[in-house]
């Protein structure tokens, strides 16, 4: 039984948790200064803003809605993977990596500078996206409105930062993942609202429509048990018979998932996808036949979205486990893994187990991403969050209750040692 104390944080950090979030659905439906919404709603109503439809899908509807909001923390997110590509490839970004509190402290400080950047100009390609529309989406053409929407997106995405740090430092969970999670889910009553309508007008029977909710259960189990599922290497101490003769154990396991890369492959695969698009609506040139031939759930779209996921997860997958650092850490410990030799050895083995794991990874989210989009094209599914928002609200959760347990666990285990130090006080 954990101690009161331990319940009493742990119901604090949910509040707090809660009372953020709260506060960043209030904010996505606060819009910016002259925005004329019938033209965004007609916008938005049309097969033009599928190029926002990623960052759209992850604010909650707040693009749409073109509130504080509407960039979400895409900025962030965007600027973080930068940083990681450019640590695994600057020497002396590394250098920095290793310094400690030190070196993270001053990495996250560089992200958010990049964050600001990245922010602007994203806001400004959505100025310039929205003016260019037919009757343009303010209410006039004066450049104050183009000031006003960056200062309200770029500080909305700060803002936005800030609430993400401090869930993360005094809340429960990744404030960041929290803050997309709320974003995703909020379009689940719609999509419920909308397949419920369908029934009443009979495009779909009720038999259909428990099928549909049967199979999207079965479809988040699979996600969940892929998502938890580890493939262990088994890790050898050299003092095997000291240990045993202490009763510990001699050995431990190396815990690779399946999927390595997480969801950043269909994240990078959907951007490179959408930018054509955007490309032409920026540019305002005639991209009919582009689009006719980039269209979600058609066959050429489909098959560069499983091409990019393949080749997204093998690049991201070498960079996040790098295969010579683990081996050579394994080294400097003494430690090895059973029957394969320290070094060259170790890495060229663990190089042969990564990359059929990304393999294997890389067809679960294929699958995963394809499947949502299959059904919304041919069978008229009103499934808005899409194989990505699916990976990312399951990824959420097993990772909010891990950090629930780790909360009731510490709780636990603090009660029971002040039971046992009373105990040899009294005695």
């Amino acid at each position: 039984m954990s101690s009161p104390s331990a319940n009493s944080e742990l119901k604090k950090r949910i509040l707090f948790t809660i009372f953020i979030l709260l506060v960043y659905r209030f904010g996505t439906f606060v819009p910016i200064p002259g925005i004329n919404v019938e033209v965004l709603k007609k916008f938005f109503a049309s097969s033009g803003a599928n190029m926002f439809g990623m960052i759209n899908l992850f604010s909650g509807g707040a693009l749409e809605r073109m509130s504080i909001f509407a960039l979400n923390i895409m900025p962030y997110i965007t600027s973080s993977i930068i940083m990681q590509l450019m640590t695994s490839m600057y020497k002396g970004l590394e250098a920095l990596k290793k310094e400690g509190e030190y070196g993270r402290a001053k990495l996250n400080q560089y992200t958010r500078y990049l964050t600001i950047i990245l922010a602007f100009f994203q806001s400004l390609g959505v100025y310039y996206a929205l003016s260019n529309v037919e009757n343009s989406a303010f209410i006039s053409d004066s450049k104050i409105f183009m000031l006003t929407t960056c200062v309200s997106l770029v500080s909305g995405t700060v803002m936005l930062m800030w609430f993400g740090e401090r869930i993360t430092a005094s809340g429960i969970g990744n404030g960041i993942s929290l803050i997309i999670f709320v974003g995703i889910v909020s379009s689940l009553p719609s999509t419920i609202i909308q397949v419920f309508d369908l029934s009443k007008t009979g495009v779909y029977s009720w038999f259909t429509i428990l099928l549909f909710f049967v199979l999207f259960a079965g479809f988040l189990m699979f996600v969940c048990f892929v998502e938890k599922t580890y493939k262990r290497i088994k890790i050898q101490y050299p003092n095997a018979a000291m240990m045993k003769a202490s009763g510990m154990s001699d050995s431990s396991f190396l815990p690779l998932k399946i999927n390595i890369a997480g969801v950043i492959p269909p994240i990078f695969a959907s951007s490179i996808l959408m930018f054509p698009a955007a490309l032409v609506q920026f540019t305002g040139v005639d991209g009919d036949f582009l689009a006719s031939t980039l269209r979600r759930g058609g066959a050429v779209y489909l098959a560069l979205f499983s091409t990019l996921i393949l080749f997204f997860s093998y690049f991201y997958s070498s960079i996040i486990f790098n295969t010579e650092e683990v081996a050579n850490n394994l080294k400097k410990g003494n430690c090895f893994i059973l029957g394969i030799r320290p070094g060259v050895a170790t890495s060229a083995y663990l190089d042969k187990i990564v990359s059929r794991l990304t393999l294997i990874g890389a067809i679960y989210l294929i699958f995963v991403c394809i499947t949502p989009e299959i059904l919304v094209t041919n069978y008229s599914i009103p499934l808005h969050i899409g194989g990505t928002g699916i990976l990312i609200m399951v990824n959420v959760v097993l990772d909010l209750v891990n950090q629930v347990q780790s909360h009731l666990y510490a709780g636990k285990y603090g009660s029971s040692m002040t039971k046992k130090r009373r105990v040899r006080v009294r005695a």
